[in-house]
């Protein structure tokens, strides 16, 4: 028997499954310079967060650039698994 562990997100009743949420974003070297952009656009996964930092609501954005909710939640699941596997190199001195 094999058992497949899938991690999964689930908002208002609908299961997501979070691999399928990071087939959302792109990494086109002739797209904006090559950066993470969400499938089908311009618009950058850093400027998402950005724009959330700003203090931007994720439905503000999704409707002002015309992206899904579940676009949104990708840029930032995206970053998570970027900023997940940085180092942390801490300097000590005597």
């Amino acid at each position: 028997m094999i058992t497949v562990i899938r991690a999964v997100m689930i908002n208002n009743g609908k299961v997501t499954v979070l691999s399928e949420l990071l087939e959302r974003i792109v990494i086109d070297s002739r797209v904006m310079a090559g950066k993470p952009v969400i499938r089908g656009t311009r618009i950058t996964v850093d400027m998402i967060l950005e724009l959330l930092a700003a203090g931007m609501k994720p439905e503000e954005i999704a409707e002002d650039y015309n992206i899904s909710l579940e676009d949104i939640r990708a840029a930032l699941l995206y970053a998570a698994k970027i900023l997940g596997r940085e180092e942390v190199i801490v300097e000590t001195r005597a």
